[in-house]
């Protein structure tokens, strides 16, 4: 991999992309872009169309999204496809910020580094047709439950379900579990979901040694070390800048819960938003969940992690 490639961070949503991307494009060499692959993303940032949450792409459907990723990659923003999308003052301002992260982007020749969870699935696909290096994170699985379950975010495996490719590749051994999923039983959906995508992940990295993947508490631990490595890995530069950012991220000073407006915030006291799933879930819940997703979570946590 060159140290110009492109970078793609990816994981379950709610699992610390937003952190973890934000904190890699501290590098000024890095243009951060979010999402493309979020079924409500800004047509100026990509104009193919996403159906689907957890997109599924291979060389089978590639054609309908890998002009747009070279556009994309390339900085070109779609500015009058974005003008027409308007609806509100924050989507005015929206389009501002991206046009000018393109513009500076191609200016600047720097590197894209795409934040989108909602690509892991497809992480092989960018790495083999974009040369992108893959950053996944992984985060507990009952903190990412108690996240979903703060802000109330059921999930719909409808969008899984419609996807062929996607099943056959990675999911059909849950067809059934995914079917007969309550609508409303956010903590079961999670546990199901975390489960899913990080038997994925863990079948990649065996596949793909060069993923990196990095485990949200690590990084919340010890930041500064944590991202000097992943700095290093990727071909970024750690200098005093980078180093004052992340720890002003990660710093005892700051909030150790986000507010529910805030739910992409990067500034939070890291430590103690580690162990959080612990106070907003009942030790019913807490069991639900590592009984639900215990044979993937051995894999990435392990008995003292619960």
């Amino acid at each position: 991999m060159s140290d110009q490639s492109p970078i793609l961070v990816a994981g379950a949503h709610r699992s610390g992309t937003t952190w973890v991307g934000r904190m890699l494009a501290a590098d000024p060499s890095a243009a951060y872009i979010s999402e493309p692959l979020n079924a409500h993303h800004r047509r100026g940032v990509f104009r193919a169309d996403v159906r689907h949450w957890y997109q599924y792409i291979t060389p089978e459907n590639e054609a309908q999204y890998l002009p747009a990723f070279y556009e994309l990659l390339n900085f070109d923003y779609h500015l009058f496809a974005e003008i027409k999308s308007i609806r509100s003052r924050k989507d005015f301002l929206r389009m501002g910020r991206d046009f000018l992260t393109f513009t500076q982007g191609k200016i600047k020749r720097q590197r894209a580094l795409l934040k989108d969870p909602f690509a892991v699935f497809s992480a092989p696909w960018f790495a083999q047709k974009l040369n992108c290096q893959i950053v996944i994170t992984v985060r507990h699985p009952a903190a990412f439950a108690s996240s979903l379950k703060r802000l109330n975010w059921a999930f719909d495996f409808q969008d899984l379900l419609d996807q062929p490719l996607l099943m056959r590749d990675y999911l059909e051994a849950d067809r059934a579990r995914m079917e007969s999923a309550a609508p409303n039983a956010i903590i079961a959906q999670a546990a199901l979901l975390w489960r899913m995508i990080y038997r994925a992940v863990d079948s990649m990295r065996a596949s793909h040694p060069d993923f990196k993947i990095v485990r949200h508490e690590d990084l919340s631990l010890d930041p500064v070390a944590g991202y000097t490595a992943l700095y290093k890995s990727l071909g970024l530069t750690f200098d005093e800048n980078v180093r004052d950012v992340i720890l002003n991220s990660s710093s005892s000073e700051n909030p150790t819960e986000l507010s529910k407006k805030k739910v992409h915030s990067v500034k939070l006291d890291s430590r103690a938003n580690m162990d959080n799933w612990k106070k907003r879930l009942t030790p019913e819940e807490i069991t639900q969940i590592r009984k639900l997703t215990e044979d993937v979570s051995h894999l990435f946590y392990d008995d003292g992690n619960w």
